[in-house]
């Protein structure tokens, strides 16, 4: 069910809002230029996929501030997309199971919390409350193609701001792709407009299942400049 739409600003309150806006931007990056080498590394640079778990729950708590992070992330005409589905329980685990490749059972099993990143086909019926200023339903309804392609994208885009997210609170997370979108789609999303993309294992890792780093692109292989 749609979102009831909220009224766009105007006048004196928009001027009001954009100005705010723009204060709170100058005065972040007064406070801050860019992150330090730890925190990038944290996120990023020297973060691991994970395989191992430690038997320690995750708090629900932290897992809406992942949530309330990840939504603040970009996404085409704040569309947002991406629908979060946390898998705790020993009969949700035992659902998604039947979906994953043998050797991902365990990894999944074992986690404290798998979530289902999926997306919305019909997102664009909440686009009156997430872009009110104007209608930008027509650019989609009646076109499941161009809706597909943006859900799959913008969807995709807030999975990896959940995976930053989560890092940068304090947990480590093991994303995964061998499964069956279909079984996972017919467990938990039949009869709904809404489609998995991929699994992501979340809590605190067993480091010890970790093994080297494996080697990425040079800057050369994989950019130019044009």
């Amino acid at each position: 069910m749609s979102m009831i739409a909220s009224k766009a600003p105007t006048g004196d309150a928009l001027a009001r809002l954009r100005a705010k806006a723009q204060q709170e931007i100058r005065s972040l990056r007064t406070r801050i230029g860019r992150l330090d080498d730890d925190s990038i590394d944290l996120i990023l640079r020297t973060a691991r996929s994970h395989y191992a778990w430690q038997d320690r729950p995750v708090a629900r708590e932290l897992l809406e501030t992942i949530y309330d992070i990840t939504a603040a992330g970009a996404t085409s005409m704040n569309s947002c997309p991406a629908r979060f589905f946390f898998i705790e329980t020993p009969e949700a685990k035992k659902r998604l199971a039947k979906s994953l490749k043998d050797k991902n059972v365990d990894k999944m099993m074992s986690a404290p919390v798998t979530v289902i990143i999926a997306h919305d086909l019909e997102f664009w019926k909440e686009l009156p409350y997430l872009f009110p200023h104007e209608d930008r339903r027509p650019h989609f309804e009646g076109k499941p193609e161009h809706a597909e392609v943006t859900a799959f994208r913008n969807g995709t885009l807030q999975g990896a701001y959940f995976m930053i997210a989560a890092r940068a609170v304090g947990l480590d997370v093991g994303a995964m792709s061998g499964f069956s979108n279909k079984i996972v789609d017919e467990e938990f999303f039949a009869g709904t407009t809404l489609k998995s993309n991929f699994l992501c294992n979340l809590g605190y890792a067993d480091e010890t299942a970790l093994f080297q780093k494996l080697p990425r692109l040079p800057f050369d292989t994989a950019c130019r400049f044009l």
